[in-house]
């Protein structure tokens, strides 16, 4: 049974957690394995009256929180914290980007992580205010206040740094 929701939904997982895992200091293969690994573990409390893929989004988008929260809490290593890491991982990123879309990526990751979850499900997951609202168990008004913020802060950071339009 877990093969086939593997086979079904791997792809998609694995390219969330990519985006999720964008410019952070751990990486999406790891993110990617300890969400099927959850699914696994809890597969019979799904309710497959309901769709799989929100289900699945909630575990990894979850399992990321959980996973960030533990990383930025850790210790500092050679004079350097794990801020210090995600800000040379970003760094790197961007050189390896074209400039515009790195403008945008970097604007987003820089986003407070409620406002950069929602805008990562809703514009790079395309999923809509119901479910976006459903993974995230919260009501529908949050999400699009959520949008709307993160919108104007995108808006604001965008149009200081650069003349850029998306």
């Amino acid at each position: 049974m877990i093969d086939q929701y593997i086979q079904q939904y791997g792809k998609r997982l694995y390219g969330l957690c990519i985006t999720l895992c964008a410019n952070t200091p751990f990486d999406a293969d790891d993110l990617y394995q300890d969400t099927w690994m959850k699914v696994l573990k809890n597969i019979s409390k799904y309710d497959t009256s309901k769709q799989f893929e929100p289900w699945l989004t909630k575990i990894c988008v979850n399992t990321y929180r959980n996973t960030l929260r533990r990383i930025m809490k850790g210790p500092v290593i050679n004079g350097f914290t794990n801020k210090d890491e995600k800000n040379i991982a970003r760094e790197s990123v961007i050189e390896s980007k074209e400039q515009d879309y790195a403008y945008l990526h970097d604007a987003i990751d820089h986003l407070p992580e409620k406002l950069r979850i929602t805008i990562i499900l809703f514009y790079f997951r395309d999923m809509d205010v119901a479910s976006v609202a459903q993974v995230l168990e919260i009501p529908h008004g949050t999400v699009k206040s959520r949008l709307y913020k993160a919108r104007k802060i995108l808006k604001e950071v965008l149009t200081d740094e650069t003349d850029i339009r998306f």
